[in-house]
């Protein structure tokens, strides 16, 4: 069979088989919309709190009428004590709980210690959390400079105002810190799966010839590779996702990612007895690859032997290659350490694939 032949009679089985489409082409395109979904409207509004304000004073006053104003949040309800505050976050009522402390306005004039005000806030949803936080301390800190303005040499406290700007998620949204992320999971695991499933299934039909390998192999990259630009080039415009791309650098290593995990599901195809046995195998695997990609909790902080497993996997050094390219502006040149690595994976995936597959034409029999 020539390269030609074993090309197009890759793309067309993965196109018209029901289940190597699904995998490889509908996924592809429905996690690209379905999974920013939830987090379409990433700015948070009026969520509730309560406020425990023992002072009274004028100043406390204020914190609450900015606090009122602001549109993420909205006061729930004004209590006398903790206890009644705890129960309506237990309750759900609210999201977070602001205490102001007696004589709070003449602590901070003198500088006396003691005077600072305490934030409960729930942490089952980090985002709401995150936001809820961040509006109390804004409206915290604006009364706070308002006040003292005229006690600037009574004060212990620095009238420097401090703004914070974020250098690549400008939103502080959670999709745009998220999504850039799993995108590459979602390629990887869409496209191996298809190609270990064809594999196996070819073998196992006795339908797998010794000349196929590189024109599947260039098949499998081909689809890969498409649905890579498609994510990087288009979805990411589609779902505003904030981003500086390298063009010339992603269309040298969207493919170079797609025929990595196109060679490491041809590895696993050769080594299953069916392509039910491929996706029993694979599917597993989908959250831990999320965590050892290094973008939900850092790899260095990982034990040695947990980050040796996970530069193996070829998200890894995608996810440090594609998240600096496509949102932070990098060149080739700083993250060529991660290139290498994805290299050498296709070397070494491609060589033992390459090896099984050319080995014989069909499943061997007896094998387990």
């Amino acid at each position: 069979m020539t390269f030609r032949q074993a090309f197009e009679g890759a793309l067309l089985e993965i196109l018209r088989t029901r289940d190597l489409v699904a995998v490889a082409v509908i996924s592809v395109l429905f996690y690209a919309f379905y999974y920013p979904a939830p987090y379409a409207h990433q700015v948070v509004e009026r969520l509730p709190i309560v406020v425990v304000d023992a002072d009274r004073s004028t100043v406390s006053r204020e914190i609450v009428r900015n606090l009122a104003a602001a549109h993420e949040v909205e006061i729930a309800a004004d209590v006398s004590d903790m206890a009644a505050a705890r129960m309506m976050v237990r309750n759900r009522q609210a999201e977070g709980i602001l205490v102001i402390p007696r004589d709070l306005a003449s602590a901070l004039i003198d500088g006396r210690p003691g005077g600072g005000i305490a934030i409960w806030l729930n942490g089952a949803y980090l985002l709401r959390a995150e936001a809820v936080g961040k509006t109390i301390g804004e409206a915290i800190g604006a009364t706070i400079e308002g006040r003292l303005s005229g006690f600037a040499g009574r004060t212990a406290l620095p009238m420097t105002r401090v703004v914070a700007h974020p250098l690549f998620n400008t939103t502080e949204g959670y999709r745009d810190y998220i999504f850039p992320a799993v995108a590459n999971i979602i390629l990887q695991q869409t496209l191996l799966f298809a190609v270990a499933r064809l594999i196996a299934e070819r073998r196992r039909t006795g339908r797998w010839q010794r000349g196929m390998v590189f024109g599947v192999w260039a098949a499998c990259t081909t689809i890969g590779t498409l649905s890579g630009l498609f994510y990087f080039g288009l979805i990411f415009w589609l779902q505003d996702i904030p981003d500086g791309g390298n063009v010339p650098a992603l269309l040298l290593t969207v493919p170079l990612f797609a025929a990595t995990v196109a060679a490491a599901g041809l590895m696993v195809g050769s080594m299953v007895r069916s392509g039910d046995d491929a996706l029993k195998l694979l599917i597993p695997t989908s959250i831990p690859f999320v965590f050892l990609s290094g973008f939900a909790w850092p790899l260095f902080a990982m034990p040695g032997w947990v980050q040796a497993i996970a530069w193996v996997v070829p998200v890894t050094p995608a996810t440090h290659i594609f998240v600096p390219l496509n949102q932070m502006g990098a060149t080739l040149a700083e993250v060529r350490g991660a290139v290498a690595i994805l290299a050498l994976q296709l070397v070494g995936f491609g060589s033992v694939a390459c090896r099984r597959l050319q080995r014989s034409d069909t499943l061997p029999k007896g094998m387990s």
